[in-house]
């Protein structure tokens, strides 16, 4: 259960003059999950999803540590509109690749190619069998859901993956101040622990596979 940083984008100022603005009307337009939290203004969410590639200068860090080739089966909890499984395909022919989102937007407006593949359900209930993924990824999704549903996600994921080789991202802090800082920007962010909680919860339900945390400050915030 080693912390991994598989080298994050970094784009300090936007969050951080970004995350001065939003309000709680922007916490309503996010929640909605549809255009305006995708496509829409920065401060109701991404500003515009929009493909760009970069997930294939991240990937080979990922495919190296998890030993990843053209054969394996691999899960994005919180896929989106399946960038990271489309930049997975470019670098591995041949690889299968799976998505599961909570939500209509994204998979409605997936990119070309991954689409068939990405799947409406809960982070908590998904649909394969034990241990069918070689690696799964669930990169800022499931804290968007309460403490109850993100610990099921976890469970869930440790169950559908061989070996324990999953990584998953999720928001922390250590002092009150950074959590007030993490609070401003994030739209959408539920459950958000301190790290030594999240080590704690880990080793309670026997999550044996890596983690980032994602805080103000790795944001610039």
């Amino acid at each position: 259960m080693p912390f991994f940083d598989p080298g994050y984008f970094n784009n300090k100022v936007s969050r951080k003059k970004v995350s001065l603005n939003r309000t709680v009307i922007n916490k309503f337009n996010a929640w909605q999950l549809d255009a305006k939290y995708y496509d829409g203004k920065r401060d109701d969410g991404y500003g515009g999803f929009k493909y760009d590639g970069r997930w294939t200068k991240l990937l080979p860090k990922i495919i190296n540590r998890y030993k990843l080739n053209s054969k394996s089966k691999i899960l994005d909890v919180g896929c989106k509109k399946g960038f990271l499984l489309k930049d997975f395909k470019i670098l591995l022919p041949g690889i299968e690749v799976w998505g599961i989102e909570d939500h209509s937007y994204p998979i409605k407006n997936s990119i070309r190619g991954v689409k068939t593949k990405l799947i409406k359900c809960n982070y908590y209930d998904i649909p394969f069998k034990n241990n069918y993924f070689d690696f799964v990824i669930a990169f800022n999704s499931i804290y968007k859901n309460d403490f109850g549903e993100t610990i099921k996600s976890l469970k869930e994921i440790s169950r559908v993956v061989k070996n324990n080789n999953s990584l998953i991202s999720v928001p922390s802090y250590e002092r009150n101040n950074e959590l007030i800082n993490f609070l401003k920007w994030t739209l959408i962010g539920t459950t958000i622990l301190k790290k030594n909680e999240w080590l704690k919860i880990f080793k309670k339900i026997n999550y044996k596979g890596d983690y980032y945390f994602t805080t103000a400050k790795s944001l610039g915030l």
